[in-house]
């Protein structure tokens, strides 16, 4: 069963089993979230035992980074507290597509492939010829979770499914390179007021040959995409407005 060439490899799994992987790695996904999200520290305050070093503090938003235990891509982290902006005005729009669309202008195909449940689905991102290098003629086949906490905590853990995985459910399209989005997503805590304390994650592995120091690089830039959802939450009817 094993191929040769490991690139046109695909794996066949019934819905069930897809729904228990996929809820499986998210879970570690989320906890994830959850630990980097660490609401006990202050914007802007590095803390030496968690491995993260902060980058920038510009405007009330940290922008720091944590090497991955593998020593590959590194893992960037974006904190916000966001005035006049509520959980649910913010949630509405970090979701996989949206953030997507602020990764690159030049996505041209954003779509749900599959819904496993009320909070769990399969999305097929395509970026094309005109985008960024990080991005260009890449796709990527990610599953996104949301899940709202006992506390009210929100939070949506966006990553990619294997390869194999990912090659049965959506064959790949010749001149499309598969892209791996390692870990990525959000935790929105609520806080006094119409307020909350966003948290954006991302690792990236835009997969063909590109410096790494490139690659993290622009990983840096992207976390950045909080400013313009901001604008789009700001858009968005406030809670109980129709």
């Amino acid at each position: 069963m094993v191929s040769s060439a490991p690139c046109s490899r695909s794996w066949s799994i019934s819905e069930d089993s897809l729904k228990r992987y996929v809820q499986f790695a998210s879970e570690s996904c989320i906890q994830e979230l959850l630990s980097a999200s660490d609401s006990t520290r202050g914007i802007g305050i590095n803390n030496g035992n968690d491995g993260w070093k902060v980058l920038t503090l510009e405007n009330g938003v940290e922008i720091s980074k944590r090497r991955s235990g593998n020593g590959s891509f590194h893992t960037f982290r974006s904190r916000w507290l966001l005035r006049s902006v509520s959980p649910q005005q913010f949630i509405a729009v970090a979701n996989a597509i949206d953030a997507a669309k602020q990764w690159d202008s030049d996505l041209v195909e954003a779509r749900y492939i599959k819904d496993l449940d009320d909070n769990l689905s399969i999305i097929r991102l395509k970026f094309g010829d005109n985008s960024k290098p990080l991005f260009r003629n890449r796709e990527f086949i990610v599953y996104e979770r949301r899940e709202t906490m006992e506390d009210g905590t929100l939070v949506v853990a966006v990553a990619s499914l294997p390869k194999e995985i990912a090659a049965g459910l959506q064959p790949k399209q010749n001149n499309a390179i598969r892209g791996l989005l390692l870990q990525s997503g959000w935790v929105v805590e609520r806080l006094d007021g119409d307020s909350c304390m966003v948290t954006y994650v991302v690792q990236l592995d835009p997969a063909g040959w590109m410096p790494k120091c490139f690659v993290n690089r622009l990983n840096n830039k992207l976390v950045k995409i909080i400013e313009n959802l901001k604008k789009l939450a700001q858009a968005c009817p406030i809670d109980g407005d129709t």
